[in-house]
């Protein structure tokens, strides 16, 4: 495994079927869902229609 990964789990909930993932780099928050066979990701928004940014420390 890479030392440096680029995407970090920050928040599971269930059997791992959604999950947040951040971006490293860039700050955005994504929301991961799976159920069954299939799953999905999507940039995570706030009430605005923002993407959530979490501040990145370098």
């Amino acid at each position: 495994m890479a030392k440096d990964k680029r995407f970090e789990k920050i928040y599971s909930q269930g059997m791992g079927s959604m999950e947040i993932w951040v971006d490293r780099e860039t700050g955005v928050n994504y929301l991961y869902r799976q159920s069954g066979y299939a799953g999905g990701m999507t940039v995570l928004l706030d009430r605005d229609g923002k993407p959530v940014v979490t501040p990145v420390l370098k």
